[in-house]
């Protein structure tokens, strides 16, 4: 919440109110964008225009009745500062989630760089299956990039 001033002079002399909403402890990706657009004294327009999204997104988002889409990661990520979506573990499918997320693809969409199925690559990230050793390398070589 910001104090409004309809003296230009005095524009340099406003000062944010401490708002009821600012998290704390931010635990959702809503959470997260909120700390940061407050901490920035932005306002809902001006991170909606850096993520080329509507205000709309945004409000849903830090109300957390809905969540990004993935497509929006790569500059949720870079507004941020930090990869709110990083996923643990040292696994070839921990790695690949990372990959996938901090690249803002879907499943079907690194699938199709691979030139496979999107739901195997869903089930590479679960460990369900485990590619073989040629695939592996290919996987490799990508992440390492």
């Amino acid at each position: 919440m910001f104090v409004r001033c309809y003296f230009p002079e005095w524009s340099n002399t406003i000062k944010r109110l401490p708002s009821k909403k600012y998290p704390t402890n931010p635990q959702t990706i809503g959470d997260q964008l909120l700390k940061r657009r407050l901490d920035l004294h932005l306002l809902q327009k001006d991170v909606a225009q850096q993520l080329a999204v509507t205000t709309d997104c945004i409000s849903l988002w830090e109300k957390g009745n809905s969540i990004p889409q993935i497509k929006h990661a790569p500059k949720i990520i870079a507004f941020l500062g930090f990869n709110p979506y990083v996923v643990k573990g040292r696994s070839l499918g921990a790695r690949l989630k990372n990959y996938r997320l901090a690249n803002g693809l879907s499943h079907k969409e690194l699938g199709k760089i691979l030139g496979m199925d999107g739901g195997t690559i869903s089930r590479w990230e679960t460990g369900v299956f485990i590619p073989g050793s040629e695939t592996q390398n290919r996987l490799e070589e990508l992440l390492s990039k």
